[in-house]
């Protein structure tokens, strides 16, 4: 997802308008408006102060991750998550039950 269109989800999951984002950044709702229209870049300062507005990570702003909170995750945990998010119901209490099952193994073990 490019960082622009981001920007925007995160303005319009917050009930915010581009004014009220531009008198945060301290510029004009036009100016604002070009950044979430991809016209111009957004300096990393703004993208500093915005996601501390919205309290998610540069990263998750910038698209590089789907996660908008930081966490210790390696790559290939995130990419667990996001299959399970994928997942019916009904097919994530097949692995519920899989992870209980071996969850239970490793305990007898030790």
């Amino acid at each position: 997802m490019a960082w622009y269109r981001r920007i925007r989800d995160l303005r319009e999951d917050a009930d915010k308008t581009q004014s009220d984002l531009a008198a945060y950044l301290g510029t004009t709702a036009q100016y604002y408006g070009k950044y979430e229209l991809g016209e111009r870049e957004l300096p990393f300062s703004r993208a500093i102060e915005l996601s501390d507005f919205y309290g998610v990570t540069l990263d998750y702003l910038a698209g590089r991750t789907s996660f908008p909170h930081a966490a210790d995750l390696t790559a290939e945990e995130e990419s667990v998550l996001l299959r399970w998010r994928s997942l019916s119901e009904r097919d994530k209490g097949k692995v519920e039950f899989l992870l209980d099952t071996l969850s239970a193994r490793t305990i007898a073990s030790e």
